[in-house]
Protein backbone atom coordinates (compact mmCIF):
# COMPACT_ATOMS: atom_id res chain seq x y z
CA UNK A 1 0.00 0.00 0.00
CA UNK A 2 2.82 2.46 0.90
CA UNK A 3 4.68 1.70 -2.34
CA UNK A 4 1.61 2.40 -4.45
CA UNK A 5 0.97 5.66 -2.59
CA UNK A 6 4.53 6.91 -3.09
CA UNK A 7 4.54 5.87 -6.74
CA UNK A 8 1.32 7.79 -7.32
CA UNK A 9 2.80 10.84 -5.60
CA UNK A 10 5.92 10.73 -7.78
CA UNK A 11 3.81 10.43 -10.95
CA UNK A 12 1.72 13.45 -9.92
CA UNK A 13 4.84 15.51 -9.22
CA UNK A 14 6.35 14.56 -12.56
CA UNK A 15 3.18 15.63 -14.36
CA UNK A 16 3.15 18.95 -12.48
CA UNK A 17 6.85 19.51 -13.31
CA UNK A 18 6.20 18.81 -16.99
CA UNK A 19 3.29 21.27 -16.91
CA UNK A 20 5.51 23.96 -15.30
CA UNK A 21 8.21 23.39 -17.85
CA UNK A 22 5.64 23.82 -20.61
CA UNK A 23 4.44 27.07 -19.03
CA UNK A 24 8.01 28.28 -18.70
CA UNK A 25 8.77 27.52 -22.34
CA UNK A 26 5.66 29.44 -23.36
CA UNK A 27 6.72 32.42 -21.22
CA UNK A 28 10.16 32.35 -22.72
CA UNK A 29 8.62 32.46 -26.19
CA UNK A 30 6.40 35.37 -25.10
CA UNK A 31 9.46 37.05 -23.59
CA UNK A 32 11.39 36.77 -26.84
CA UNK A 33 8.39 38.08 -28.76
CA UNK A 34 8.18 41.13 -26.45
CA UNK A 35 11.88 41.79 -26.82
CA UNK A 36 11.43 41.73 -30.59
CA UNK A 37 8.52 44.16 -30.31
CA UNK A 38 10.67 46.39 -28.13
CA UNK A 39 13.41 46.45 -30.65
CA UNK A 40 10.95 47.19 -33.43
CA UNK A 41 9.48 50.05 -31.43
CA UNK A 42 12.89 51.55 -30.78
CA UNK A 43 13.36 51.73 -34.52
CA UNK A 44 10.06 53.65 -34.93
CA UNK A 45 9.23 57.28 -34.14
CA UNK A 46 9.88 57.90 -30.39
CA UNK A 47 6.86 60.16 -29.87
CA UNK A 48 4.43 57.61 -31.09
CA UNK A 49 5.85 54.66 -29.17
CA UNK A 50 6.46 55.96 -25.64
CA UNK A 51 3.19 54.69 -24.28
CA UNK A 52 3.45 51.35 -26.04
CA UNK A 53 7.04 51.05 -24.90
CA UNK A 54 6.01 51.65 -21.27
CA UNK A 55 3.34 48.96 -21.57
CA UNK A 56 5.79 46.57 -23.10
CA UNK A 57 8.31 47.18 -20.33
CA UNK A 58 5.70 46.49 -17.70
CA UNK A 59 4.67 43.30 -19.45
CA UNK A 60 8.28 42.32 -19.77
CA UNK A 61 8.91 42.79 -16.05
CA UNK A 62 5.83 40.76 -15.22
CA UNK A 63 6.99 37.99 -17.52
CA UNK A 64 10.45 38.01 -15.97
CA UNK A 65 8.90 37.73 -12.50
CA UNK A 66 6.76 34.80 -13.60
CA UNK A 67 9.77 33.13 -15.22
CA UNK A 68 11.76 33.43 -11.98
CA UNK A 69 8.82 32.06 -9.99
CA UNK A 70 8.44 29.11 -12.35
CA UNK A 71 12.18 28.44 -12.28
CA UNK A 72 12.10 28.37 -8.49
CA UNK A 73 9.10 26.05 -8.51
CA UNK A 74 10.77 23.68 -10.94
CA UNK A 75 13.87 23.47 -8.75
CA UNK A 76 11.71 22.78 -5.70
CA UNK A 77 9.90 20.01 -7.56
CA UNK A 78 13.21 18.53 -8.57
CA UNK A 79 14.26 18.32 -4.90
CA UNK A 80 10.92 16.91 -3.83
CA UNK A 81 10.99 14.30 -6.57
CA UNK A 82 14.29 12.96 -5.18
CA UNK A 83 12.88 12.32 -1.67
CA UNK A 84 10.09 9.88 -2.65
CA UNK A 85 12.56 8.05 -4.80
CA UNK A 86 14.83 7.51 -1.77
CA UNK A 87 11.87 6.48 0.38
CA UNK A 88 10.74 4.04 -2.29
CA UNK A 89 14.22 2.55 -2.48
CA UNK A 90 14.30 2.15 1.30
CA UNK A 91 10.81 0.65 1.28
CA UNK A 92 11.80 -1.75 -1.48
CA UNK A 93 14.81 -2.79 0.57
CA UNK A 94 12.62 -3.41 3.65
CA UNK A 95 10.16 -5.37 1.56
CA UNK A 96 12.98 -7.46 0.15
CA UNK A 97 14.26 -8.21 3.67
CA UNK A 98 10.78 -9.12 4.89
CA UNK A 99 10.18 -11.29 1.85
CA UNK A 100 13.46 -13.09 2.51
CA UNK A 101 12.49 -13.61 6.17
CA UNK A 102 9.09 -14.96 5.13
CA UNK A 103 10.68 -17.32 2.63
CA UNK A 104 13.04 -18.59 5.34
CA UNK A 105 10.11 -19.17 7.68
CA UNK A 106 8.19 -20.96 4.94
CA UNK A 107 11.17 -23.21 4.31
CA UNK A 108 11.44 -23.98 8.03
CA UNK A 109 7.70 -24.72 8.25
CA UNK A 110 7.90 -26.90 5.16
CA UNK A 111 10.73 -28.88 6.74
CA UNK A 112 8.73 -29.26 9.94
CA UNK A 113 5.71 -30.41 7.92
CA UNK A 114 7.84 -33.04 6.21
CA UNK A 115 9.18 -34.24 9.56
CA UNK A 116 5.65 -34.30 11.00
CA UNK A 117 4.34 -36.25 8.03
CA UNK A 118 7.13 -38.80 8.46
CA UNK A 119 6.34 -39.12 12.17
CA UNK A 120 2.62 -39.53 11.45
CA UNK A 121 3.41 -42.15 8.84
CA UNK A 122 5.59 -44.01 11.33
CA UNK A 123 2.87 -43.82 13.98
CA UNK A 124 0.28 -45.11 11.51
CA UNK A 125 2.51 -48.06 10.68
CA UNK A 126 3.04 -48.80 14.37
CA UNK A 127 -0.70 -48.47 14.95
CA UNK A 128 -1.38 -50.98 12.21
CA UNK A 129 1.08 -53.32 13.89
CA UNK A 130 -0.66 -52.85 17.24
CA UNK A 131 -4.06 -53.44 15.67
CA UNK A 132 -2.72 -56.67 14.24
CA UNK A 133 -1.43 -57.75 17.64
CA UNK A 134 -4.71 -56.78 19.28
CA UNK A 135 -6.55 -58.87 16.73
CA UNK A 136 -4.27 -61.82 17.48
CA UNK A 137 -4.82 -61.39 21.22
CA UNK A 138 -8.58 -61.19 20.73
CA UNK A 139 -8.46 -64.40 18.71
CA UNK A 140 -6.40 -66.12 21.39
CA UNK A 141 -8.78 -64.88 24.10
CA UNK A 142 -11.72 -66.27 22.16
CA UNK A 143 -9.92 -69.58 21.78
CA UNK A 144 -9.11 -69.67 25.49
CA UNK A 145 -12.71 -68.81 26.45
CA UNK A 146 -13.99 -71.48 24.08
CA UNK A 147 -11.54 -73.95 25.53
CA UNK A 148 -12.55 -73.05 29.08
CA UNK A 149 -16.22 -73.43 28.26
CA UNK A 150 -15.42 -76.85 26.96
CA UNK A 151 -13.77 -77.68 30.29
CA UNK A 152 -16.69 -76.54 32.44
CA UNK A 153 -19.48 -78.65 33.86
CA UNK A 154 -22.72 -78.07 35.71
CA UNK A 155 -23.12 -79.53 39.19
CA UNK A 156 -26.21 -78.91 41.32
CA UNK A 157 -27.09 -75.94 39.12
CA UNK A 158 -23.61 -74.40 39.35
CA UNK A 159 -21.15 -74.08 36.45
CA UNK A 160 -17.62 -75.00 37.55
CA UNK A 161 -14.38 -76.15 35.92
CA UNK A 162 -14.57 -79.75 34.78
CA UNK A 163 -11.84 -80.99 37.15
CA UNK A 164 -13.49 -79.31 40.14
CA UNK A 165 -16.84 -80.76 39.16
CA UNK A 166 -15.40 -84.24 38.72
CA UNK A 167 -13.89 -84.26 42.24
CA UNK A 168 -17.15 -83.03 43.74
CA UNK A 169 -19.23 -85.57 41.81
CA UNK A 170 -17.00 -88.38 42.99
CA UNK A 171 -17.51 -87.39 46.65
CA UNK A 172 -21.26 -86.93 46.16
CA UNK A 173 -21.68 -90.29 44.43
CA UNK A 174 -19.81 -91.90 47.31
CA UNK A 175 -22.27 -90.28 49.74
CA UNK A 176 -25.26 -91.51 47.70
CA UNK A 177 -23.89 -95.05 47.95
CA UNK A 178 -24.09 -94.75 51.75
CA UNK A 179 -20.34 -94.65 52.29
CA UNK A 180 -20.46 -91.74 54.72
CA UNK A 181 -16.89 -92.10 55.90
CA UNK A 182 -15.50 -92.29 52.37
CA UNK A 183 -17.70 -89.40 51.22
CA UNK A 184 -16.59 -87.28 54.21
CA UNK A 185 -12.91 -87.82 53.39
CA UNK A 186 -13.49 -86.89 49.76
CA UNK A 187 -15.49 -83.75 50.62
CA UNK A 188 -12.79 -82.69 53.11
CA UNK A 189 -10.11 -83.24 50.45
CA UNK A 190 -12.19 -81.21 48.02
CA UNK A 191 -12.44 -78.28 50.47
CA UNK A 192 -8.73 -78.43 51.18
CA UNK A 193 -8.00 -78.05 47.48
CA UNK A 194 -10.92 -75.76 46.61
CA UNK A 195 -11.96 -73.80 49.74
CA UNK A 196 -13.65 -70.96 47.85
CA UNK A 197 -15.46 -72.25 44.79
CA UNK A 198 -19.11 -72.33 43.79
CA UNK A 199 -19.36 -75.82 45.30
CA UNK A 200 -17.43 -75.25 48.54
CA UNK A 201 -20.56 -74.43 50.60
CA UNK A 202 -22.24 -77.54 49.19
CA UNK A 203 -19.28 -79.73 50.17
CA UNK A 204 -19.32 -78.35 53.73
CA UNK A 205 -23.06 -79.02 54.01
CA UNK A 206 -22.62 -82.62 52.86
CA UNK A 207 -19.93 -83.18 55.45
CA UNK A 208 -22.58 -82.32 58.05
CA UNK A 209 -24.91 -84.75 56.30
CA UNK A 210 -22.39 -87.59 56.62
CA UNK A 211 -22.48 -87.13 60.41
CA UNK A 212 -26.29 -86.78 60.42
CA UNK A 213 -26.55 -90.02 58.44
CA UNK A 214 -24.42 -91.73 61.11
CA UNK A 215 -26.71 -90.20 63.81
CA UNK A 216 -23.75 -88.23 65.18
CA UNK A 217 -25.99 -85.19 65.67
CA UNK A 218 -23.60 -83.09 67.73
CA UNK A 219 -20.86 -83.22 65.08
CA UNK A 220 -23.46 -82.71 62.40
CA UNK A 221 -24.62 -79.48 64.14
CA UNK A 222 -21.00 -78.22 64.22
CA UNK A 223 -20.41 -78.95 60.53
CA UNK A 224 -23.70 -77.31 59.54
CA UNK A 225 -22.59 -74.26 61.53
CA UNK A 226 -19.38 -74.10 59.43
CA UNK A 227 -21.47 -74.01 56.26
CA UNK A 228 -23.52 -71.11 57.71
CA UNK A 229 -20.53 -69.13 59.08
CA UNK A 230 -18.01 -69.65 56.24
CA UNK A 231 -20.46 -69.26 53.37
CA UNK A 232 -23.24 -66.91 54.60
CA UNK A 233 -24.18 -66.06 50.99
CA UNK A 234 -24.26 -69.67 49.90
CA UNK A 235 -27.49 -71.35 48.81
CA UNK A 236 -27.08 -74.13 51.40
CA UNK A 237 -27.65 -71.87 54.42
CA UNK A 238 -31.44 -72.53 54.67
CA UNK A 239 -30.86 -76.29 54.45
CA UNK A 240 -28.04 -76.12 57.04
CA UNK A 241 -30.29 -74.20 59.50
CA UNK A 242 -33.15 -76.69 58.99
CA UNK A 243 -30.88 -79.70 59.55
CA UNK A 244 -29.41 -78.06 62.65
CA UNK A 245 -32.93 -77.68 64.03
CA UNK A 246 -33.72 -81.32 63.26
CA UNK A 247 -30.44 -82.44 64.87
CA UNK A 248 -31.28 -80.51 68.06
CA UNK A 249 -34.72 -82.12 68.10
CA UNK A 250 -33.12 -85.56 67.73
CA UNK A 251 -31.00 -84.71 70.78
CA UNK A 252 -34.17 -83.76 72.67
CA UNK A 253 -33.38 -80.01 72.66
CA UNK A 254 -36.79 -78.67 71.60
CA UNK A 255 -35.98 -75.09 72.55
CA UNK A 256 -33.08 -74.72 70.12
CA UNK A 257 -34.96 -76.84 67.61
CA UNK A 258 -38.00 -74.53 67.67
CA UNK A 259 -35.84 -71.39 67.52
CA UNK A 260 -33.95 -72.61 64.47
CA UNK A 261 -37.14 -73.67 62.69
CA UNK A 262 -38.60 -70.21 63.30
CA UNK A 263 -35.37 -68.61 62.02
CA UNK A 264 -35.66 -70.56 58.76
CA UNK A 265 -39.26 -69.39 58.33
CA UNK A 266 -38.41 -65.76 59.12
CA UNK A 267 -35.22 -65.44 57.08
CA UNK A 268 -36.18 -67.57 54.09
CA UNK A 269 -39.99 -67.50 53.93
CA UNK A 270 -40.12 -68.36 50.21
CA UNK A 271 -37.80 -71.34 50.43
CA UNK A 272 -38.68 -75.03 50.40
CA UNK A 273 -36.99 -75.35 53.81
CA UNK A 274 -39.43 -72.76 55.25
CA UNK A 275 -42.40 -75.02 54.35
CA UNK A 276 -40.67 -78.01 55.89
CA UNK A 277 -39.82 -76.01 59.02
CA UNK A 278 -43.45 -74.90 59.38
CA UNK A 279 -44.74 -78.49 59.17
CA UNK A 280 -42.13 -79.77 61.60
CA UNK A 281 -42.84 -76.92 64.03
CA UNK A 282 -46.55 -77.75 64.00
CA UNK A 283 -45.73 -81.37 64.79
CA UNK A 284 -43.74 -80.54 67.91
CA UNK A 285 -45.76 -80.91 71.11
Amino acid sequence: METRRLSSQVTTQQRERESLQGDMEKLQKDFKALQKEMNDLKMSVPGETKKAQADLLLRLENLQTEVRTLSTGIEEYKELSKKPSKEIDRLKENIALRTKALEDKENILAEKDRNLEERIKGMEERLKGLEGKIGQLATKQTEIETSLRGKETSVEGKVVPARTGDLYKDAYETYQKGDYEGARRKFEAFLKQYPNTELSDNAQFWIGETYYGKKDYEKAILEYEKAIAKYPEGDKVPAALLKQALAFLELGDKTNGRNLLKRVMERYPESEQADMAKKRLEAIK
